[in-house]
């Protein structure tokens, strides 16, 4: 039986996803799966692209190193993607969204440049991950929420966490 639900919190780089989780972790007890890390750590890859400055994902190794721990529930999946990870895994998806403005700043004090600053920014601006969740999940779980500022966060981190609480009550006894 599982007793905490299964969270991805998906946006483009830069836009708050990984500040959501570690504070949604530390209030809640639910663990925060870092995709990034699982990645690396795994070894879930198929190398290093240079241009990019990041992994070259291996989806299929990825979702088999964490198939398991994901459908203990209890889990919020921090990664810029959702969209292939089955429907089945996921309670809830949280778009986080972000100022491009707001979002550009952040992204170049990373040191993001050229093509990679671009394709974030493209991403972010045509709503890319936004739509994606919603073409991969159910309109009812999936909710775009804005981070800006810390007070964007704090409210949206209270706002999961309302829902947490209510997805316990109306599932202590669900099957997985």
């Amino acid at each position: 039986m599982r007793s905490a639900p299964k969270i991805i919190v998906t946006g483009t780089p830069g836009v708050g996803k990984t500040t959501h989780c570690e504070l949604l972790a530390q209030n809640t007890g639910l663990r925060h799966l870092s995709i990034s890390a699982v990645v690396k750590e795994r070894e879930c890859h198929d190398g290093w692209d240079d241009e990019f400055r990041s992994w070259v994902v291996d989806e299929d190794k990825l979702l088999d190193s964490i198939e398991e721990e994901v459908q203990q529930g209890g889990c919020i999946i921090d990664w810029h993607a959702c969209d292939l990870f089955p429907k089945s895994w996921i309670d809830l998806v949280v778009v986080v969204r972000c100022d491009s403005t707001v979002l550009y700043d952040r992204l170049a004090a990373r040191g993001y440049s050229g093509k990679k600053l671009d394709e974030n920014m493209d991403s972010e601006i045509m709503e890319v991950l936004l739509e994606e969740a919603r073409e991969s999940y159910d309109e009812e779980i999936v909710v775009e929420l804005r981070s800006d500022n810390s007070d964007d966060v704090e409210g949206n981190v209270e706002r999961i966490e309302a829902w947490i609480k209510q997805w316990k009550r109306d599932n202590s006894g669900a099957d997985p």
